[in-house]
């Protein structure tokens, strides 16, 4: 049984219909703050637990034999985790922490974490590999790298087997249009820019087109929910023989002005763009080396056509189930 923390979540309820197609059993837990139940595979068991209330976590393994964790629960926002350090720290870190006693009062001692790009701050080079100096410029990029810090004291202290997962940019929705990217307040950039095709909003902005790109905007690397979902599933069966931190990108870069292109091509209408100055924080460029996913786990994405993970956020967007 594998107990996916935060299963109500984007990038969960994508990773728990991933492991109930591959055989699996799963307990999807989230405390529904910012998930959505209806994502949540019907075949999979809910359980509405916060990992800030112990009670809820002692029942929720007391009453299920659970194998090992992926933990995704956490909030995500990097703006508000400046605004509000405290919130960020107390959920993400300490929310851990609960998690982590639970699992070895009851002998669990493998997990698959939720981590971030976040975690290496500016960087240094391109493409970024897991080598490269971790120095995060956000309170919620220090509480990922935080965490990858008491794994591995906890591996160290009571054995605990764990693999730290670095996203680069999540994107896309599921292929078959069931399940998707649902966000209030949305931030990621593919799903502003197919709500303001979509008339759901009047203009995108772009921060700054004056970066040393070649076409001035920033570049990031784009990786579909579904291959991330592989991703974990792939981690799971490594975690025996492997501890440690492996990012997970497709290696491309793509910039903000050729989403707004892919997107339009995809939608076959047009996105009104505002042009505003840079945002503090924003790097030029952005992008894994994921070379380590590849050898290590046998991870290879599938989509590494940006206009094919956009065409299944477009599907989601005009369909939205919740």
């Amino acid at each position: 049984m594998i107990l996916v923390t935060g299963g109500a979540g984007y990038i969960g309820s994508h990773t728990v219909k991933y492991l109930l197609d591959e055989g699996f059993e799963v307990i999807a837990a989230d405390n529904l703050i910012y998930g959505h139940q209806k994502a949540i595979d019907n075949r999979a068991k809910f359980v509405l637990a916060d990992l800030m209330d112990m009670k809820s976590l002692k029942n929720l393994f007391d009453n299920n034999k659970i194998d090992a964790v992926i933990h995704f629960a956490a909030f995500a926002y990097v703006g508000e985790s400046v605004e509000n350090p405290e919130k960020y720290y107390y959920n993400n870190v300490v929310g851990t922490l609960n998690l982590l006693q639970a699992m070895l009062q009851h002998n669990v001692k493998k997990i698959v974490f939720s981590s971030t790009c976040a975690t290496y701050g500016e960087p240094q080079y391109t493409p970024i590999d897991e080598n490269h100096p971790q120095s995060p410029i956000n309170p919620y990029g220090r509480t990922k790298l935080m965490i990858e810090q008491i794994f591995a004291d906890y591996e160290k202290a009571y054995g605990l087997k764990h693999i730290a997962l670095r996203y680069f940019n999540a994107a896309g929705c599921s292929n078959d249009g069931r399940i998707g990217e649902s966000h209030t307040p949305e931030t990621h950039l593919i799903p502003l820019v197919l709500q303001t095709i979509n008339g759901k909003r009047d203009k995108i902005k772009i921060f700054g087109t004056d970066y040393d790109t070649p076409d001035g905007t920033c570049i990031r690397d784009y990786i579909h929910v579904e291959d991330l979902a592989s991703a974990h599933c792939l981690a799971l069966h490594k975690l025996d023989e492997y501890s440690g931190c492996i990012n997970l990108g497709t290696g491309i870069g793509t910039s903000v002005k050729e989403i707004i292109t892919a997107a339009e091509e995809v939608s076959g209408k047009s996105c009104p763009v505002e042009i505003a100055p840079r945002r503090a924080g924003d790097p030029a460029r952005l992008y894994a080396d994921n070379r380590k996913a590849k050898e290590l786990l046998g991870w290879h994405p599938k989509y590494t056509n940006i206009k094919e993970i956009i065409r299944t956020a477009w599907n989601w967007e005009q369909n939205k189930k919740y």
